[in-house]
């Protein structure tokens, strides 16, 4: 039975990319990491990628006059790759429904906070303004409304005294790193059934 081709969509340091091309490079793994792309030439994920052998290119999103034009840009590469599964790890830009469409049902994406809470950004600093007990990241399918595509998996950890947004995103990040790979194996194997992590 083939593999599945993943590509990765990163913007920043890609520690999330790498905790899933690990899980992949495991010879029984369903899927394999084919592409790692980034919107930002500067992002540190781009040399991680290139370390662990996986083709990483830059498409700069500043290059494009509109959303349509850098999305088709992205379809472009994604195809060329081979790609036929999209995995968002903090790829800090909203797509447009053109792209979501064309990969609906096979793009996932990481949200570090307990979905439906906190959709969008500044997650951490917003469950502390909540005054929450516990905080967390999860997996979900993408769709054309932001953040709210159907949850695959949620990982819960407990929010400390005296927690900045700084100190609870770098403890979240473990549960980030567990959860994801763990979903995307059960999903590309055909489970869609929910992963509940809990560090609780």
């Amino acid at each position: 039975m083939s593999r599945g081709r993943a590509a990765i969509l990163i913007s920043g340091g890609g520690s999330n990319m790498v905790a899933l091309a690990r899980s992949m490079a495991a010879a029984d793994h369903p899927a394999e990491a084919c592409l790692v792309l980034s919107n930002r030439p500067e992002a540190g994920g781009l040399a991680r990628a290139a370390e662990m052998g996986i083709e990483a290119v830059c498409v700069d999103h500043r290059s494009f006059a509109d959303r349509s034009g850098f999305d088709a840009a992205v379809t472009e590469r994604l195809r060329a790759a081979g790609a036929d599964i999209v995995l968002m790890a903090g790829f800090m830009r909203i797509v447009t429904p053109d792209f979501i469409a064309a990969w609906e049902g096979r793009m996932l994406n990481i949200h570090p906070s307990i979905l439906p809470l906190f959709p969008g950004l500044d997650t951490h600093a917003r469950a502390l303004a909540a005054g929450m007990a516990v905080h967390g990241c999860t997996v979900h399918e993408v769709t054309s409304d932001l953040d709210a595509g159907p949850i695959l998996g949620q990982g819960v950890i407990p929010v400390l005294e005296g927690d900045t947004p700084e100190a609870l995103a770098a403890r979240l990040l473990p549960m980030e790193h567990r959860l994801y790979p763990e979903v995307f194996r059960r999903f590309v194997a055909g489970d869609r059934r929910r992963v509940t992590l809990s560090a609780v």
